[in-house]
C-alpha cells in the first residue's frame, strides 16, 4: 500500500468519524428540540385544564366537561385529550385519546408534572419528559399524564391525559435524517477525494527526491540532492542521504585507492618473482644456483604473506572484528622488549635506543607490542646516523587536543622534518612519503596503518609531528578501567 493511499484512508478514516459524530449530534439536538415543543404544548393545555377543572362547581356542571374540553381542542388536530377518574370512568375523551393509557390505581397520589421521568427526576430538556406513549390508527402521540383537582364542592381528583401526534416531527425528521446522511456520504467521498489530492501534493518532494536519488550510482556518487525548497521534514532527510552520499563517495574513493595501490604493490613482488624464476629456468644450472633463486623468491613470497596479513588485519580492525583483550600493561616493559628485538638493527645503522619514562595502561599486549615495534621500525629508518630513538612513556591530563586523560607513547627520532602534507597522511595504508622511499625499499606502506587500527580498537587515536629535524609519532590509550588478567 502507497503512503498516498495509507494518508488517504486515515483522512477519510478520521474524517467520516467526525462526521458521523456531528451528524448524531445534530440529530439528537432536533430531536431533543422536538420533544421540548410537545411538551411546552402539554404544558400549556394543562394548564388550561386545570382552569377548567376548577371551574366546576356543582355535580350538575360535569355534563359541561364534553362542551369545555371540545372548545379546547378546537384549532388543534394533533392533540389528544382524555380524562378520567379514580374510578377508571372516562368524562371524556378524543378519538384519538380512545388508546392512551388508562388512569393510575385508585387512590394513586396526584403526580407532578414530568415527575414519572426515570424514577421522578425531571429534566426539561430530555426527551422522557414525555413518558406517555401509545398508537391510534398508525398514529403515533406522546404526551404527559397528571391528577388535576376540580372545583367539585368534594375536590375530586381527574387524571388528564394530553398527547401530541409526532406524525408530523417525525417525517420531518425522517427527511432530515435521510438529508444528513446523504451529506455525510458525499462529504466523506468529497474529503477522501479532497484528502488523496492533499498527500499527493505534499508527497511531491518525496517523489522528487526519490527520482533524484535514482539518478546517484558509483560513477555520479558526487552528486547531491537538492534540499533549499523542501519542507523541513523532507529536508531533513534530504541532509541526511546526502551525508550518506558523502560517506559512500570516500568509501568508494578509498576502496578505488586501496584497490590501485594493492594492485601497484603486489605487481613489483610478483613481477620479481616471475623474472627470477623465468630467469633460472633459461638454460641449465647448478643446484646452487637454483638455491639462490629459490632463496630470492621466498624473500619476494614472504613479503607477499606479510602484506596478505597485514591487509587482513587492517580489513578486520575497520569492521570491528578485532576485539583487544584488556590487562593492565606496563608499558616501560613493553618498550624495553621492543629495543631488545631492534638493538642489532640499531646497531648496524650506528643508532643508539633509549626509553623514557612509566606508565600503566590497559589493552591487548600482543597488539600493542606489534604497534610499538611498527613505530619503532619506522623510526629506525628514517633517523640520522649517530642519533638516538627514543621511546617517550607519559600519562597526559585532560584538556588540549586529548578528551580526556590518556596513557601517550611517543616514538621520536632525528632526521629530516617531515612536509605537513606527509604528516597529515602517514597512516594512510600505501602511503609513503618521498623521505620513506629513500630509506624503505621493502615496506608496503601498511605499517602506519596498522598502528592506527591497533589505536583505534583500544578506543585510542595517533598522531604525529615533526619540526627541526625531530619527528616524534605517538599512540594515545585512554585512561579507562583496567584489569588484572586471571592466574
Amino acid at each position: 500500500m502507497s503512503l498516498t493511499l495509507r494518508i488517504t484512508l486515515l483522512f477519510v478514516a478520521a474524517s467520516t468519524g467526525v462526521l458521523l459524530a456531528l451528524g448524531q449530534l445534530i440529530g439528537t439536538s432536533v430531536e431533543r428540540h422536538f420533544v421540548d415543543l410537545d411538551r411546552d404544548l402539554a404544558e400549556g393545555k394543562f394548564t388550561t385544564s386545570a382552569s377548567l377543572l376548577a371551574s366546576l362547581q356543582s355535580p350538575s356542571d360535569l355534563d359541561r366537561l364534553d362542551a369545555l374540553f371540545g372548545s379546547m381542542l378546537v384549532g388543534h388536530d394533533s392533540l389528544a385529550v382524555k380524562i378520567e377518574d379514580r374510578d377508571g370512568r372516562i368524562w371524556f375523551s378524543s378519538d384519538a385519546a380512545r388508546t392512551a393509557p388508562t388512569s393510575a390505581p385508585d387512590g394513586a397520589p396526584p403526580q407532578a408534572p414530568a415527575a414519572r421521568a426515570h424514577g421522578g427526576a425531571s429534566n426539561p430538556g430530555d426527551a422522557t419528559a414525555l413518558p406517555v406513549h401509545w398508537t391510534h390508527e398508525g398514529r403515533a402521540f406522546r404526551g404527559l399524564s397528571r391528577e388535576l383537582a376540580s372545583g367539585l364542592p368534594d375536590r375530586r381528583m381527574f387524571r388528564v391525559t394530553i398527547g401530541v401526534d409526532t406524525e408530523h416531527h417525525d417525517h420531518y425528521m425522517q427527511s432530515f435524517r435521510h438529508t444528513l446522511w446523504t451529506f455525510v456520504a458525499i462529504a466523506v467521498l468529497a474529503t477522501g477525494l479532497l484528502g488523496w489530492m492533499a498527500a499527493r501534493s505534499g508527497l511531491a518532494p518525496l517523489r522528487r527526491l526519490g527520482l533524484e536519488a535514482g539518478a546517484v550510482n558509483a560513477s555520479r556518487l558526487d552528486r547531491r540532492l537538492t534540499s533549499g525548497d523542501l519542507p523541513a521534514e523532507v529536508a531533513e532527510l534530504a541532509r541526511a542521504l546526502n551525508d550518506m552520499l558523502a560517506r559512500l563517495e570516500d568509501s568508494f574513493r578509498r576502496l578505488n585507492e586501496l584497490s590501485s595501490d594493492l594492485a601497484h604493490e603486489l605487481r613489483t613482488p610478483l613481477s620479481n618473482l616471475m623474472t627470477q624464476t623465468q630467469v633460472g629456468l633459461s638454460r641449465a644450472r647448478s643446484a646452487d644456483d637454483y638455491r639462490e633463486v629459490l632463496a630470492r623468491n621466498s624473500e619476494e613470497l614472504e613479503r607477499l604473506a606479510r602484506m596478505v596479513s597485514d591487509m587482513l588485519f587492517l580489513a578486520k580492525s575497520e569492521h570491528a572484528l578485532a576485539h583487544p583483550a584488556r590487562e593492565d600493561i606496563d608499558l616501560q616493559d613493553l618498550a624495553r622488549q621492543v629495543l631488545s628485538f631492534y638493538e642489532a638493527l640499531a646497531s648496524e645503522r650506528q643508532l643508539s635506543l633509549e626509553v623514557r619514562g612509566h606508565a600503566i595502561a590497559a589493552g591487548d599486549r600482543a597488539l600493542l607490542l606489534r604497534a610499538l615495534a611498527n613505530l619503532v621500525s619506522n623510526a629506525i629508518r628514517h633517523a640520522a646516523p649517530g642519533t638516538t630513538v627514543q621511546i617517550v612513556i607519559e600519562s597526559i591530563a585532560p584538556g588540549g587536543i586529548t578528551p580526556g586523560a590518556c596513557r601517550r607513547v611517543s616514538v621520536c627520532n632525528l632526521g629530516d622534518t617531515v612536509p605537513a602534507e606527509v604528516l597529515e597522511r602517514m597512516f594512510d595504508r600505501f602511503y609513503r612519503g618521498d623521505s620513506s622511499r629513500q630509506h624503505d625499499t621493502d615496506g608496503a606502506g601498511l605499517g602506519l596503518a596498522i598502528v592506527r587500527s591497533i589505536a583505534a580498537a583500544h578506543g585510542g587515536s595517533t598522531g604525529a609531528s615533526s619540526a627541526n629535524g625531530l619527528t616524534c609519532v605517538f599512540v594515545d590509550l585512554p585512561d579507562g578501567p583496567r584489569r588484572i588478567p586471571p592466574g
